[in-house]
């Protein structure tokens, strides 16, 4: 699993994606194991990290569902979600903070 995440960070990383961070969610009854979390530099970059991710990744990533709107982009791999912002989106949905207590075992709070 180690080696999937340091994968998609690479991938992302040397794309000039920036802020990357990986929740680790494995011990929290959440649907994913994984959940990253990168920002583009606006939104045709971040339809360019979606090419790169699956150009990169396939076949050895399965791709479940993408969810696209420019802004903000959620790969389902299965167990690992990716989730690619805008910085604009990523503040104004402050992904960061409900992964992070949920890591923590803080949700609900």
């Amino acid at each position: 699993m180690q080696n999937r995440i340091e994968r998609i960070t690479t991938v992302l990383d040397n794309n000039k994606a920036e802020a990357i961070e990986v929740f680790d969610l494995r011990e929290k009854n959440y649907f994913v194991d994984y959940a990253i979390i990168a920002s583009s530099l606006g939104t045709k970059h971040t339809v360019a990290l979606l090419d790169h991710l699956r150009k990169d990744l396939k076949p050895a990533e399965k791709f479940n569902n993408i969810d696209e709107s420019g802004d903000w982009i959620v790969i389902d791999l299965g167990d690992i979600l990716i989730h690619i912002m805008t910085p604009e989106y990523r503040v104004k949905y402050d992904m960061e903070s409900f992964l992070t207590s949920l890591a923590n075992g803080r949700e609900g709070e």
